[in-house]
């Protein structure tokens, strides 16, 4: 009996012809599931994902062939290898090329009725086998393709002999296995040996051990110590809450707390405004999560997102001067995130809403902005659209295309996408067709729907386009993934339009990878820092929320995050602008300044910065 349990779809009209066949399936020990005709075994194979396709060519309403052709187009069921069954002799090749609309072979096996079962099961072990090995070649191709990276860096401590040519065979072994050598500094020296530390990039753990384990092959190199800096640099959390005032004597003391400090509690509860002139409001921030939708990782929890949390308040700090502190709730109910929320915003001058799954942000959201009076901010939704907004205005200015002609494909109809889809309407672009796990988002369709999947349904895709992300992007101008790696391929960048520009921003991986897709695309962008383009949103939200406190603003409007893009764009001058620069680094230090200031002008224009007098008139006596 086979020890495989691998998931087998018949799709036959005629059971009966096959009925052999099933009973030596299941002899074997294969799961069989069931179709009766060609649109009946479509629909199921979507759903269950088989291992296997066994097909019947002759069918009502739509015949082996045109279901073949229609498996092979689909995303989810490319790759899935099909047995043909046919009462034909004379298909003498899989391979024999087929004359009409068929490009491309559709199946891997074919089998002539009435079918031994013998052979049949010969049939469906090799090519199973042969598929399984293929799964392997493309995650190990996979591997070596990602670029290693800081977030793995190892500090590699190594005692080698003091000969020539050492280090040069330590650099070369290191290379050898794809590793990426950074800072290389000697920790102690002796006659004989040489202690020297190296960091080293890799691209996962496993290379890390790969790495190390070369080392260790080295004649007259012994390994000491290994250390994972990513780990080591988060021992104890990443912040810290630092004094402005040194209490170092009893004066200092009096002032900063009891009995001092009860006068500025008399000036507060006589105005409640002057929280902002008197106390860290001002120029705080609370980053809300409930941990269910953290960057690549997902529902991962609130214990598990603070690291996450505590980098990004230190991006606010870092970019912006903004102080922000993480609150991670361990609660996953909509009315207990806002209830809580509300609660602790006397202390805060804005809410930055983080990693909290959809649809639920959307509600979190909007009821916070309608119930606050103080900027409430879903970063993962708006931060994602600004900086997706401004890369767009320059790539535009490379390929000479209009917003208003654009045809835009969008993977992943969730906080993201949603945002970057609206963002790119408020600017005039009309042709947007946004695809889910089972295909494209059009009115009237009832699989896997929610209310702000309703609503897109309602206001994009203007031609009801139904079928599926690859089909979508033929002809597209712009692509944007917000969703998972790997999901389209060179081949689907191909049908593209003239010049496509690609931003593909799933994390950590994207929906395809930069040295797949650059020999096709005009511009390649992605969420990664390793590689140009970098679609960051540390570009928007530090100088959003600076410019938002500064001025007291009440709210961020959606021209407030229109003018926040613009500024981003407008960093890099028109003559520096090129294929590989259209997003201006997070390092630069223009950045947030100048989006801080074109968010605070615009929150004047619109009404919503709040008066304020001057920080003098509580101290200055005269």
């Amino acid at each position: 009996m086979s020890e495989k349990k691998a998931k087998i779809l018949i799709i036959d009209d005629q059971p009966s012809e096959v009925k052999m066949v099933k009973m030596a399936l299941l002899r074997a020990n294969y799961e069989l599931l069931y179709a009766y005709d060609g649109v009946e075994g479509l629909e199921k194979a979507k759903q269950e994902r088989p291992d296997l396709i066994i097909l019947d060519i002759m069918m009502p309403e739509k015949d082996g062939f045109q279901t073949a052709d229609e498996l092979r187009g689909d995303l989810d069921c490319c790759m899935i290898p099909i047995i043909i069954l046919t009462a034909f002799g004379e298909f003498s090749s899989p391979l024999q090329d087929i004359k009409g609309p068929f490009v491309f072979h559709m199946w891997d096996e074919y089998l002539i009725k009435p079918v031994d079962p013998n052979i049949l099961l010969h049939h469906v072990e090799r090519i199973l086998a042969r598929q399984e090995e293929i799964n392997h070649k493309i995650l190990r191709n996979h591997d070596r393709k990602l670029t290693p990276s800081p977030s793995y860096s190892t500090l590699i401590r190594l005692e080698l002999d003091r000969k020539s040519g050492m280090l040069g065979e330590i650099a070369s072994s290191i290379g050898t296995v794809g590793g990426v050598i950074g800072d290389i500094t000697i920790v102690k020296r002796t006659k004989d040996k040489t202690i020297r530390d190296i960091t080293v990039d890799a691209r996962d753990q496993e290379h890390e051990k790969e790495i190390v384990s070369i080392l260790d092959t080295i004649k007259g190199v012994k390994v000491i110590e290994v250390l994972d800096r990513t780990f080591f640099s988060h021992i104890g959390g990443k912040i810290e809450v630092v004094s402005k005032i040194p209490l170092n004597e009893v004066e200092k003391l009096s002032i900063a707390y009891t009995p001092g400090v009860a006068r500025i509690c008399q000036a507060i509860q006589e105005d409640r405004e002057r929280a902002y002139h008197l106390t860290i409001k001002r120029h705080t921030v609370a980053i809300i999560t409930d941990g269910t939708a953290v960057l690549g990782l997902g529902d991962i929890g609130p214990e598990a997102a603070m690291p996450v949390m505590e980098g990004k308040a230190m991006l606010f700090k870092e970019f912006g001067g903004v102080d922000a502190f993480p609150i991670c709730l361990n609660t996953r109910d909509t009315d207990e995130i806002i209830e809580t929320t509300k609660n602790i915003v006397p202390g805060f001058g804005g809410i930055n809403l983080e990693d909290i799954s959809a649809p639920r942000c959307f509600e979190i959201e909007q009821r916070l902005m309608d119930e606050l009076e103080i900027p409430v901010f879903h970063d993962d939704q708006h931060g994602t659209a600004v900086v997706v907004l401004a890369a767009l205005i320059n790539a535009l200015k490379i390929v000479g295309k209009k917003m208003e002609s654009l045809k835009v494909v969008v993977s992943g109809i969730g906080a993201a996408g949603v945002a970057c889809t609206k963002v790119l309407m408020a600017v005039g672009v009309s042709h947007i067709i946004g695809c889910d796990r089972k295909g494209a988002i059009y009115r009237g369709r009832s699989e896997n729907m929610n209310a702000m999947k309703e609503w897109y349904a309602e206001n994009t895709n203007p031609e009801a386009y139904k079928h599926s992300l690859r089909e979508a992007l033929k002809g597209a101008d712009l692509f944007i993934g917000v969703s998972s790696a790997n999901l389209i391929t060179p081949e689907d960048v191909k049908k593209m339009a003239k010049d496509p520009i690609v931003f593909a921003m799933a994390n950590p991986n994207p929906e395809i990878m930069p040295e797949e897709a650059e020999p096709f695309v005009r511009i390649m962008a992605t969420g990664r820092s390793d590689y140009p383009n970098q679609i960051n949103n540390v570009l928007c939200f530090p100088g959003l929320f600076k410019g938002a406190l500064r001025c007291y603003a009440k709210k961020i409007t959606e021209e407030m995050k229109l003018t926040a893009a613009r500024a981003i764009a407008n960093v890099i001058p028109d003559k520096e602008l090129r294929e590989d620069n259209i997003v201006p680094s997070v390092f630069d230090k223009k950045i947030a300044e100048s989006v801080a200031r074109a968010v605070e002008t615009t929150a004047h224009k619109e009404g919503v910065a709040r008066k304020r007098p001057d920080d003098q008139s509580f101290y200055h006596l005269g």
